[in-house]
C-alpha cells in the first residue's frame, strides 16, 4: 500500500511538473523573449492578416513571384497534409508533373534557360515560403514585363528581400515569397 501512495504522489507531482508548470513556462519565455516567432511568424498589412513567414502560400499570377510547387493533398500548400510526394526520380508521376512544370514555366516566362529546380519540384513538408535567389531571378523578366517596371528594380528587390546563409554558410541565400510580393506591390508600376 506504501509503493502504491508513493506511485500516486509522484504521479501527480511529475504531471503538476511536466503538464502545468514546464508548459507554462516554456510559454512564458516564447511570449515574452519570441512573441512574434511563437504566434506563428504571422504578417499583418493594413491590420489584417495576409499569411505566415514559415508556410508557403500558391501564387499563380503572372505579375508575381511563384513559390515553390506543393504536394500536399487535394490543394497546395494545405498545412494538415504536410509531406512529400515521395516520388523518385524514376516514378512516372513525378516525371510528367515536372514536363508540365516545365512546359508552364517556359510559356509564362517566355524564357529557354535553364530552370531552377526548386521551381520544378517540391519540398520534402511540402510547404516551403521560400525560393532560391536563382528561382527569383528566373521569374524576374516576366514580373517586370507585366508589371511595366524595370529587372534592375526588380534585382534591387529581391536583394534586399534576401536572407543569407547563418554565420554564413549554415543554409543556403533565399527569399521569402510572400515577403518579396508584398515588397512586389509596394513598388511603382503597380498593378
Amino acid at each position: 500500500m506504501k509503493t502504491l501512495r508513493q506511485s500516486v504522489i509522484a504521479l501527480a507531482i511529475l504531471t503538476i511538473i511536466t503538464g502545468i508548470i514546464y508548459p507554462l513556462v516554456v510559454y512564458g519565455i516564447g511570449q515574452i523573449l519570441f512573441k512574434y516567432q511563437a504566434n506563428g511568424s504571422i504578417i499583418v498589412e493594413n491590420g489584417k492578416a495576409v499569411g505566415s513567414e514559415l508556410i508557403g502560400q500558391q501564387f499563380s499570377q503572372p505579375g508575381y513571384f511563384w513559390s515553390r510547387p506543393s504536394a500536399t493533398g487535394n490543394y497546395a500548400y494545405n498545412s494538415l497534409a504536410s509531406g512529400g510526394s515521395n516520388f523518385g526520380p524514376l516514378n512516372p508521376q513525378l516525371v510528367e508533373a515536372v514536363k508540365e512544370r516545365v512546359t508552364v514555366l517556359q510559356t509564362s516566362n517566355h524564357n529557354n534557360t535553364q530552370i531552377p529546380i526548386d521551381l520544378l519540384t517540391a519540398s520534402g513538408s511540402g510547404l516551403d515560403p521560400e525560393i532560391s535567389i536563382a528561382a527569383a531571378y528566373y521569374q524576374m523578366p516576366r514580373i517586370a514585363q507585366i508589371r511595366h517596371i524595370s529587372v534592375s528594380q526588380l534585382q534591387e528587390l529581391v536583394d534586399r528581400n534576401t536572407r543569407y546563409p547563418l554565420f554564413g554558410f549554415f543554409g543556403e541565400a533565399r527569399v521569402n515569397v510572400l515577403n518579396l510580393n508584398l515588397a512586389l506591390d509596394k513598388l511603382k508600376g503597380e498593378q
